[in-house]
């Protein structure tokens, strides 16, 4: 039985899996990503658990939220954040899973 090759990526699934690994590549990115992996969180918490200000916050929330990586609700003035379906989580295997349309790119603790 022959082995199906998969077809070459196009030049515009090549620049959306570019494009996600730079907004991952970015450490206060992936604190987020990872602290929204336990659930909703406000602003003014994911601050105070980063020790980090809140303009700061905002804009790395505002980057993946503009990218389809995570969602916001409003409730009253504050702001909750969580994951979209773009990511997936597995608690189980500690691992979180981020989507393009034609990729997933899994971000997993290291086996030894």
């Amino acid at each position: 039985m022959a082995k199906e090759v998969a077809a070459p990526a196009t030049d515009e699934q090549l620049e959306q899996l570019a494009a996600l690994f730079r907004l991952l590549a970015d450490r206060t990115r992936l604190n987020l990503l990872m602290l929204l992996a336990d659930g909703e969180k406000n602003v003014t918490n994911l601050c105070d658990t980063l020790g980090l200000p809140q303009p700061t916050v905002s804009h790395h929330l505002g980057l993946l939220r503009m990218s389809n990586i995570i969602g916001n609700r409003r409730e009253g003035k504050q702001v909750f954040y969580s994951l979209n379906g773009r990511v997936g989580i597995d608690p189980d295997a500690g691992t979180m899973n981020v989507g393009t349309q034609a990729f997933m790119v899994q971000i997993a603790p290291k086996s030894l």
